[in-house]
């Protein structure tokens, strides 16, 4: 009967399922038949940086009370390690082996005059925000772009969203105080003076003066969500989809003094001179801390105002990163034990670059204070945003985790995560059950070896057991011969063609 009950709902679409929903009493916008969502995206926030996922010496309360309210992903992983190509992903349903931006290509400099944003994604790709728009959806993304500039085809408003505000650039978005924002494809001016945050100090004669230059009048995160809180506003009455890739905590090491306070006495701080990039700054942990700290408190902020407005259960929150914490700038990450002492971070396809965390909130559809083992991807949430308007995700590597969310027994799961990453000496990782295997420097040596691990036993990836599964390694080759699509530029082909299908 269950499953009879099941394949009815899917014939007759999710669209009549919320229609039958009992909305409480006074609820705004009652009669909607599609939940609005609001996914927050953090910009290199670790696995374990987060008190949800085991964080002791960060405060995120806010967080911790989303988790307690919401299903939490013990092993739901970005679908490559470093900012634009996740972001693509995302958006597309594609992994790495596919997907056409697959790492950061830079274009234009650090200076504002020559500001030129990363690789555009083409005109004809099909995002998520396409796919709400199709729904009758409002779309907004509000934070980091970096996947094309406002005269190109990657523009945000010529990918499906009817609303931008933030960095188009991801360099740009290295400095928290920047001259300029982008609204949809005009410049905000700030009340920032332009700064190149790449400038090191000499430790030897930096004064108080020297490491307060780099600070500003407007903190760019704080009109993200005074945007974000307009938006919302604006939509109350229409099916919305608001994409908040905030741009914390990525370097630079910079936050609002109050944030900083906080911490200051507590970790022992010695000054960063700027000596491995990023701004320098006195209190180096208290403003790595203060930055996820601040990041908790707009999510705090944007959750309690959708509740003011009574829209609370018609909403769906979700949070996640788009890859492990990053590894210089003055980031102390083996102090906030920031990856759970996985191997590898950011720009690495061990787990600690791509394991990241994944809370879904879904009041009276999501049972609360709940967490699943199953193993998932970023390429994944364009199949069950599909599944939840009834649209056509396109040609996604995803599988839909609606079932899962809603506690249901039906999810299909992935034979194995496929990851491709052609930056840091070309890296290639499937994870299949509890084996993971990685190849690196496949850009020198593309008959590069096979690394296997057991995740069950070594979540750490530290024995190597490849010559014990050779029939293993003939699978796993056989895998990257399915998946790899060869890239439309060369520097991002790191595949031997004669593993390719002929």
């Amino acid at each position: 009967m269950k499953r009879i009950t099941a394949l009815i709902l899917i014939l007759f679409g999710w669209g009549y399922l919320f229609a039958q929903q009992n909305f409480p009493a006074g609820q705004k916008g009652h009669a909607k038949k599609l939940p609005n969502i609001i996914f927050f995206y953090a910009d290199d926030l670790g696995y374990a940086e987060t008190e949800p996922y085991g964080q002791q010496l960060i405060k995120t309360p806010n967080l911790q009370k989303l988790a307690r309210e919401g299903l939490r992903f013990i092993n739901h992983y970005t679908s490559t390690p470093v900012c634009a190509p996740a972001r693509c992903m995302l958006l597309t349903g594609k992994h790495a082996g596919q997907s056409y931006i697959r790492g950061n290509y830079e274009l234009g400099g650090f200076a504002d005059s020559l500001e030129g944003g990363q690789m555009p994604l083409p005109e004809g790709t099909y995002t998520m925000a396409h796919m709400f728009k199709k729904a009758g959806y409002r779309t907004a993304a509000i934070g980091k772009w970096g996947l094309g500039m406002y005269n190109s085809t990657g523009s945000p408003n010529k990918q499906g969203f009817d609303y931008f505000f933030g960095y188009l650039d991801q360099k740009q978005a290295h400095n928290y105080y920047p001259s300029h924002l982008w609204e949809n494809e005009e410049k905000y001016p700030l009340q920032n003076k332009e700064k190149f945050v790449h400038t090191p100090l000499d430790s030897t004669l930096a004064t108080a003066k020297d490491f307060e230059q780099f600070g500003g009048q407007q903190y760019a995160p704080e009109l993200m969500t005074e945007k974000a809180l307009a938006f919302i506003d604006k939509n109350q009455h229409t099916p919305f989809f608001l994409y908040l890739p905030y741009t914390l905590p990525h370097l630079s090491l910079q936050v609002p003094q109050p944030y900083i306070d906080q911490y200051k006495d507590l970790f022992g701080d010695r000054p960063y001179y700027g000596q491995d990039g990023y701004t320098a700054t006195t209190h180096p942990r208290a403003t790595y801390a203060g930055m996820i700290t601040y990041l908790d408190e707009q999510v705090g902020k944007i959750m309690a105002h959708i509740k003011s407005l009574g829209m609370d259960e018609n909403t769906i929150v979700l949070f996640s990163s788009d890859n492990g914490t990053g590894f210089n700038g003055g980031i102390d990450y083996r102090f906030f034990n920031s990856v759970d002492s996985l191997r590898g971070l950011k720009m690495d396809v061990f787990e600690g670059g791509i394991k990241v965390p994944l809370i879904v909130r879904w009041p009276r559809q999501i049972k609360a204070n709940t967490e699943t083992d199953l193993i998932s991807a970023q390429y994944d949430l364009m199949a069950t945003f599909a599944q939840l308007i009834q649209q056509d995700p396109g040609n996604t590597n995803g599988l839909s985790l609606l079932p899962t969310w809603l506690g249901q027994k039906d999810q299909k799961k992935h034979q194995y995560l496929y990851f491709e990453y052609p930056e840091k000496g070309g890296q290639v990782a499937i994870r299949k059950g509890q084996w993971k295997a990685v190849k690196l420097g496949l850009k020198k040596n593309p008959k590069a070896a096979w690394q296997l691990y057991d995740l069950a036993a070594d979540p750490w990836e530290q024995e190597n057991l490849a010559d014990k599964h050779p029939q293993l390694l003939k699978h796993f080759d056989d895998i990257v011969t399915v998946e790899h699509r060869p890239a439309h530029i060369q520097e991002w082909e790191i595949i031997d063609n004669k593993m390719q299908k002929k």
